[in-house]
């Protein structure tokens, strides 16, 4: 099939580096695998972060004026793609072209990891949550990387309507080589464990983590670690406050890498640590366990899906840095279960978590929906898409 991606929250080639961004690159990767002639329709960028509605207002009428140059331009036989999929849908980032454009071509339309807020109804993001939910009303079927979303969505779709669930994933094998061709720029262990983290320095949520990273390896004294942080951002100085009480040969902060550099510090490293406030489901903890780390990390949002706690880390409750601590100690001493999940870890993520099955899986819920849309009788463009 000919597919038209698209992408309204971050657009797969930004230049600024995220979980968001890897998984839009994955998506790609993977619908091409699966043999779909796979394009992307637009970078439109429909987000907004501020909840002003002046700009969401904006947003909203260059949504349509665009959505109206693409029907024109992919009706044409030689153009016109067989389904839409739009990946990351919300209140801050509706998808002002998806629908419109689907209704006009008269295709299916599909929405990746979609979310409603329903405070926002009402609140500062109100056209936003409208286009939104309008948007998921509208689709063929809802796929979800994040079974946290489920329930709402759900909601506003109805639970007889199509919805299927696909494990985040990435593409293992390439990430190994990536390893290996950049192990040398690594530095070997100093003979003391080496944890590692690897996020964004945002504020908000992102700091927040960082934050009760620091109090919570505060509180272990012995066994000696060491730890390396990788990533950087406008809360660096924040983030290097937080952890300016450890001793300097402790904390190793290595600013951003590229993914090779990346994969090789997670190979070099014995334990990958996270507290994961306010995480949707965290595409490094799915990089560290490939990498044959075991975790540690918050229970919160979808990081339940892509860490077998009990198995391949340890889940404990957000915010509770005590527990956090108790977590990273026991790995730190108990040799054994650190090696047995660590051996388990990559088998997990090779198993749940890799290109080829999310390949097939998607591949089976794009030609399922549309089989089932062409049983359906055409319909009329649609006046917003025509103007």
């Amino acid at each position: 099939m000919k597919v038209a991606f698209y992408a309204p929250m971050k657009p797969t080639d930004h230049p600024v580096p995220s979980g968001d961004r890897a998984l839009g690159r994955s998506l790609l990767r993977a619908l091409r695998t699966a043999g779909h002639e796979t394009f992307v329709a637009s970078r439109f960028r429909s987000f907004d972060g501020r909840g002003d509605a002046t700009r969401q207002q904006r947003l909203q009428v260059l949504g349509h004026r665009l959505a109206a140059r693409l029907v024109r331009r992919l009706r044409h036989p030689a153009t016109r793609p067989d389904l839409w999929f739009t990946y990351h849908l919300h209140h801050k980032a509706p998808d002002w072209l998806g629908p419109a454009v689907s209704h006009a071509l008269d295709i299916p339309y599909v929405v990746a990891e979609a979310s409603v807020a329903t405070k926002q109804s009402h609140g500062a993001w109100a056209l936003g949550y409208a286009g939104s939910v309008a948007a998921i009303e509208a689709a063929a079927a809802t796929i979800f990387l994040n079974p946290v979303d489920l329930a709402g969505v759900r909601a506003v779709r109805g639970p007889a309507r199509a919805d299927e669930c696909v494990p985040p994933f990435l593409d293992l094998a390439a990430f190994a080589v990536a390893a290996s061709a950049s192990a040398a720029d690594v530095p070997v262990r100093s003979g003391r464990a080496r944890l590692i983290t690897v996020a964004m320095m945002r504020p908000g949520a992102k700091l927040a983590s960082y934050r009760l990273l620091a109090g919570a390896l505060a509180q272990i004294t012995s066994p000696a670690w060491e730890l390396v942080i990788v990533g950087d951002g406008k809360a660096r100085g924040d983030v290097e406050a937080a952890f300016a009480c450890f001793d300097p040969d402790r904390i190793r902060m290595v600013g951003f890498q590229d993914a090779p550099t990346v994969a090789a510090w997670l190979r070099a490293s014995d334990i990958f640590v996270w507290p994961a406030v306010d995480e949707a489901f965290g595409m490094a903890l799915i990089e560290a366990q490939a990498c044959g780390l075991p975790v540690v990390a918050g229970n919160g949002g979808g990081v339940a899906g892509v860490v077998a706690s009990g198995r391949t880390g340890l889940l404990v409750p957000v915010g509770d840095a005590g527990a956090f601590a108790a977590a990273i100690l026991r790995l730190l001493t108990e040799t054994q279960l650190r090696r047995r999940m660590a051996s388990e870890a990559a088998a997990y993520a090779k198993s749940e978590h890799d290109l080829p099955a999310a390949a097939s899986r998607l591949d089976a819920v794009l030609r399922r929906v549309t089989t089932e849309y062409r049983q359906r009788a055409p319909i009329e463009p649609a006046p917003t898409a025509a103007r």
